[in-house]
């Protein structure tokens, strides 16, 4: 036995399956995705065997682009799940023969409850498929497994009709990178997208001072809030200037002793700022090429709002 000529000759099948699915797609997958887009409450996917981890992965693709949806198993649906639904739920069931007890018992309690049924299947004659109020069809010329007796090409199928279904409705949602990355803040692209207000220090933790602040207190007040620096401010609370570590040791050695200094007299004027609306990653590159660990946050009209420090972005993982 050739493996690889054996795994190309099931990449030849599946795909010859996807082209057959393709050729086949029509006015029911427009159907499914405007009752979806349209629906008031959530998208049910259920099946059973390799349908139903088909079924689940589709839920799940669903969920992470901005269209509600659970799983419910098609066996444990009429033994309490369907308790789960609401009446402005709609039902995706995927199922190739459309024949398996277990979804036919389920068929005749969504329609005897009212629900809207859309289906993914390879039988769209089959007791699920006649049942349907839609029918995406999912057929296919042959499993890939000897005997065509495993799930190969068919499971293949109704994933692709799935995604189909998920691409589609984001395209019609305007869906896009940053509603993907709030459903996904533990991801590489969610990491990414975060921006300077969600990872900023504010109130409380913010070190401020003003300008006629004696140096003792500034010293005081950047022991008490730890980032070894200083923001500088106006009566106003404008922002004036920054004092830093590497501030008070430059004043040090110019000036000797320096405690009967205010903060106006070694502050550095018109500090490196950000919007707090920037990318985090900008906010790195900044920090970056300016060889600094922090940056403040002023608001609209130059009042301080908050404090980035480098290790706030250590801490995302961005690098």
């Amino acid at each position: 036995m050739n493996l690889l000529e054996e795994g190309k000759r099931v990449l030849s099948i599946e795909e010859e399956a996807l082209r057959k699915v393709r050729e086949n797609l029509g006015e029911g997958f427009c159907r499914a995705v405007e009752e979806i887009f349209y629906c008031k409450g959530k998208v049910v996917l259920t099946g059973i065997g390799k349908s139903g981890l088909v079924a689940r992965k589709i839920s799940a693709t669903l969920s992470s682009t901005g269209t509600p949806s659970i799983f419910i198993h098609a066996a444990e649906a009429v033994h309490g799940d369907l308790g789960t639904l609401s009446p402005q739920d709609i039902i995706l069931a995927v199922s190739y023969s459309g024949e398996s007890e277990e979804i036919k018992r389920l068929v005749y309690f969504v329609k005897r409850l009212g629900f809207k049924l859309i289906s993914i299947t390879g039988n769209p004659n089959s007791t699920l498929g006649k049942n349907s109020d839609i029918v995406i069809n999912g057929q296919v010329p042959r499993e890939a497994a000897p005997f065509g007796m495993v799930p190969t090409s068919s499971t293949t199928a109704a994933m692709a009709l799935g995604d189909a279904l998920a691409v589609a409705l984001m395209i019609k949602r305007g869906f896009g990178k940053e509603d993907f990355a709030r459903f996904h803040p533990g991801g590489a692209l969610g990491k990414k997208l975060l921006r300077v207000a969600d990872l900023m220090h504010t109130g409380e933790e913010l070190p401020m001072v003003y300008e006629d602040t004696p140096l003792e207190e500034v010293v005081e007040e950047m022991s008490r809030k730890g980032f070894g620096t200083t923001a500088v401010v106006s009566p106003s609370g404008k922002l004036v200037g920054i004092i830093t570590d590497g501030d008070l040791r430059r004043a040090l050695l110019r000036d000797g002793n320096i405690m009967k200094k205010r903060a106006k007299d070694i502050m550095t004027r018109d500090p490196i700022t950000i919007s707090r609306e920037e990318l985090a990653t900008r906010a790195l590159k900044i920090m970056e090429d300016r060889k600094i660990t922090c940056l403040l946050v002023p608001d609209s009209r130059g009042r301080l709002e908050g404090l980035l420090h480098l290790h706030d972005l250590w801490r995302t993982e961005l690098f």
